[in-house]
């Protein structure tokens, strides 16, 4: 489980004042007083995850890609691999228009948030390495990859999610292990 999030509960008149109409959501709490005797409350990291995942189509050319992915960005720079950035798309038209250099590589993409550019080389690539550093964002990319491999459409290289955070070097040794003939082109976009 990560952190806990501290927060001094407000007087209820002194929010009501400032909002007669606020209400409250439902999310894991636990009440506790501080030395003061003020209430605080401290809330469950999961509180601050959104995963209101919507699939979404995406199309670059001929190829049409549908991913779960979040509408609108997090504020969390954690989770910001939860949605298609601008530089993403604009990685895909690219490299759509330059499909020829992607026939039978191996590539590994940095960053790859919900999958859309690794997912889009899988169609050309030999294999694809697809990695992220937040097990969050890890948890849709592998739905997204079992999304594709599952849907039998042709043309689908060998799709893997691995954890990786900059500058661990365990996980750099990890995927190191695991790939050692290593890559012939290295992916990121919006990084």
């Amino acid at each position: 489980m990560g952190p806990t999030h501290i927060f001094k509960k407000p007087k209820a008149r002194d929010i009501m004042k400032k909002n007669p109409f606020m209400h409250c959501s439902k999310f894991k709490q636990a009440k506790m007083q501080d030395d003061e005797g003020d209430e605080i409350v401290c809330l469950d990291e999961s509180f601050f995850i959104n995963d209101d995942y919507q699939l979404t189509t995406f199309t670059f050319g001929s190829q049409v890609l549908e991913l779960f992915c979040l509408q609108s960005a997090s504020t969390d720079y954690d989770l910001t691999g939860q949605l298609v950035w601008p530089g993403a798309m604009l990685m895909n038209n690219y490299l759509l228009k330059n499909a020829d250099m992607l026939q039978g590589c191996s590539v590994i993409e940095l960053g790859s948030g919900v999958g859309i550019t690794g997912i889009l080389c899988g169609k050309f690539c030999r294999d694809v390495v697809l990695t992220d550093h937040s097990e969050e964002v890890l948890k849709i990319l592998n739905r997204n990859i079992e999304l594709h491999v599952s849907s039998g459409t042709p043309g689908h290289a060998g799709l893997v999610a691995e954890k990786l955070e900059w500058g661990n070097a365990d996980h750099v040794g990890q995927i190191l292990r695991r790939y050692p003939g290593g890559f012939d082109l290295v992916l990121g976009a919006d990084i």
